[in-house]
């Protein structure tokens, strides 16, 4: 890719061209007062390696038209290659090794993970504030990356938390790595459950075994930048519900199995799309350096759904 003469900002995913951002961001810049309107995307595979992510990171710092940028899918990979590189690591990417929005300062390049942020705030958007002390109800986590990780490390910092949370993976490793972000973090002890599952089947027991009303998330990535679901077709949701796909774009089969169910067993199904536009005016304001107020949030919310019509 060929470097824009002047300044603009890079988003670092997977397919980063069929993102709405890419229509959305010019919108967002008007509105900001930005110094650009030009996003650019660096599309990585998912089996990356070190020296591409290092590449990358230098390529940010060194060009001075780069403004910095917003990572998707390869948070914890680049923190893990390429976090020796940053001058500045907040003390949420350094306890979730992952970084999701990289600034420059001067010289000097910030990395910090906004996830944790962002998170809660897509949350506090369709959940009741007293819902889990009201209700009794659990949360289901289908996922241990960095999205998962995140939505446990916010849930645990909810004046209602609930009584347990259930996190589930197909990887001992990421696992045993949340484990120890929350015993850094000093999570109670108890809330969090680690469930390595096999196959789509044995995360199904998990979700049907959940108390009504329960929050049953999807963070694997499964649906956007790879087909499926963690979940088999016949799984069953618990009454009142709440399904909620991290994702907005790709194949979506686990928001399309919740919302199978809707009629049925009355589960409130929730996509990414307000995942999106927090996630990613938190980054433009680190970026950027800006103070955004939940007016002009609501006001990019509204330009980002027209621009996706």
């Amino acid at each position: 890719m060929t470097a824009p003469s002047s300044d603009y900002m890079g988003f670092v995913g997977v397919t980063t061209g069929s993102s709405s951002i890419m229509q959305v961001f010019p919108r967002w810049a008007d509105i900001l007062g930005l110094p650009t309107r030009t996003l650019v995307g660096h599309d990585l595979p998912m089996d990356a390696t070190p020296e591409q992510y290092l590449a990358l990171v230098e390529q940010i710092r060194d060009d001075p038209h780069h403004r910095g940028a917003l990572v998707t899918t390869h948070k914890m990979n680049l923190y893990a290659a390429a976090s020796r590189l940053f001058d500045e690591l907040d003390p949420f990417a350094v306890s979730c090794s992952e970084i999701s929005s990289i600034a420059k300062r001067d010289s000097r390049l910030s990395g910090r993970a906004k996830d944790p942020i962002t998170v809660d705030l897509a949350l506090s958007d369709f959940l009741p504030a007293d819902h889990f002390t009201s209700t009794g109800a659990e949360v289901v986590i289908l996922g241990a990356g960095g999205s998962g990780t995140a939505l446990s490390w916010a849930l645990s910092e909810r004046a209602d938390a609930p009584s347990r949370v259930v996190v589930t993976a197909r990887d001992d490793e990421k696992l045993e790595h949340l484990r120890e972000v929350h015993l850094q973090h000093g999570t109670r002890d108890g809330l969090i459950s680690y469930v390595r599952t096999d196959a789509p089947e044995d995360a199904a027991a998990i979700v049907t075994a959940a108390p009504s009303g329960s929050l049953i998330v999807n963070a694997t990535g499964l649906g956007k930048d790879r087909p499926g679901s963690p979940l088999p077709d016949d799984v069953v949701f618990p009454e009142g519900a709440y399904v909620w796909e991290f994702n907005y774009r790709g194949s979506l089969e686990f928001l399309h199995q919740a919302r199978a169910q809707e009629s049925s067993r009355g589960p409130q199904v929730i996509d990414g799309w307000r995942y999106f536009i927090h996630g990613w005016s938190q980054v433009i304001a680190d970026v950027f350096e800006l103070e955004l107020t939940s007016e002009v949030v609501e006001q990019l919310a509204e330009a980002a759904e027209f621009a996706r019509r």
